[in-house]
């Protein structure tokens, strides 16, 4: 008989058997979902979209500071009830509801006066003022202002018969005083503003102005005689 020989051919041997319960080590694991390859073309568009959002976020952000910016600027000089900046005041009449505002007297030189009821220089005041205006009706505008009101606002104006000037309502400032205030005012009064035909501002004067005076410096400033 031919005896079976006891070698193994290399290679298949089989090895030592794996212990109960382990898996062999090529066996194969649990099957796994195929990662996405990520290409070129993919890692480009990902790359847009963010472009595209931190464009988006910027304009956007940009658009609300420019909105606020023109808010800010826009708003400059004024008060829920009108614009206290002296170039472009915008007041309510003391009466009713018409404005009284400084472009409507462009063409003709402009004196604004500001008034109140407890101001003891402007009750010595407006009877030249009241006499000056009177002469000069269609050649220089007088305008009158309550400002720094603690009483009866329409007192000056009827004790010195001017109640045909237009007649403005300070706004806003410290104490219903945003254009006294603008103009340099400050606690006192009176003030008076003189403006050019052309609606620029050429001086104010603080504290009462007799009539002489008041004469004298329409003279100087428009070259129109009383």
């Amino acid at each position: 008989m031919t005896k079976r020989s006891s070698k193994r051919m290399p290679g298949n041997s089989p090895g030592p058997k794996p212990a109960p319960g382990t898996a062999k080590a090529n066996a194969p694991g649990p099957r796994t979902a195929p990662k996405a390859r990520s290409t070129p073309s993919r890692q480009r568009r990902a790359a847009k979209r963010g472009r595209g959002l931190s464009w988006g976020v910027g304009a956007a952000a940009l658009s609300v500071l420019v909105i606020v910016a023109i808010a800010a600027f826009s708003g400059a000089g004024t008060s829920g009830a009108g614009v206290i900046e002296p170039s472009r005041f915008d007041l309510p009449a003391l009466h009713g509801k018409e404005r009284v505002r400084l472009a409507n007297f462009r063409g003709k030189p402009l004196v604004v006066n500001f008034f109140a009821s407890w101001c003891t220089a402007c009750d010595e005041e407006l009877p030249g003022f009241a006499k000056v205006s009177e002469e000069l009706k269609g050649r220089v505008q007088f305008v009158g202002v309550n400002s720094l009101e603690t009483g009866d606002r329409d007192f000056m104006p009827k004790r010195h018969h001017i109640t045909w000037w237009p007649l403005a309502e300070d706004v806003a400032g410290s104490q219903g005083s945003g254009l006294h205030d603008a103009l340099g005012g400050g606690n006192g009064m009176p003030i008076t503003a003189f403006y050019g035909a052309n609606g620029k501002l050429v001086t104010v004067q603080r504290g009462a102005i007799p009539e002489t005076a008041l004469r004298q410096t329409i003279q100087q400033l428009y070259g129109i005689a009383t």
